[in-house]
């Protein structure tokens, strides 16, 4: 009876936990991505990084690496191709700009193009400062 109940509950524990090793195994082999194989640790670790610097040009503020959609896997596999082949991190960031647009890129270049974006919040700054010490100059003359 006991030998009965042991191989029971060994059989379950096996068909759960079986399963989802199995399955598991299963998905990484199906992404040619995760498995991309480099020429040298430093070229991966180029890969990796300039992968983080480039945004999923169909997700919510997430990298290459964070996101799991089938357009960022992808592009990331494109750039782990493009590194392999030799190409340096600015050579692949203007590939993937021409494909993309400067949306793809965390750090976008200054041009004119871009420049209310980059030049307001530094006005708003400007102008917020000299407010505040406006508003001190009155309150100190007020106080006198």
């Amino acid at each position: 009876m006991k030998l009965v109940r042991r191989v029971i509950v060994l059989l379950a524990l096996s068909l759960t936990f079986g399963s989802s090793v199995h399955a598991a195994g299963y998905q990484s082999i199906s992404h040619p991505v995760d498995l991309f194989e480099f020429d040298s640790v430093a070229q991966q670790k180029q890969a990796i990084h300039l992968a983080k610097t480039l945004r999923c040009p169909m997700c919510q503020n997430q990298n290459l690496i964070e996101s799991n959609s089938a357009v960022a896997k992808d592009i990331r596999l494109r750039v782990f191709e493009l590194v392999k082949a030799g190409k340096s991190d600015s050579e692949v960031k203007e590939y993937m700009v021409a494909r993309y647009g400067e949306h793809v890129l965390y750090q976008p270049s200054f041009s004119m193009k871009n420049a209310l974006l980059w030049g307001i919040p530094i006005a708003l700054g400007l102008f917020m400062i000299g407010f505040s010490i406006g508003h001190i100059k009155r309150s100190i003359r007020g106080i006198h």
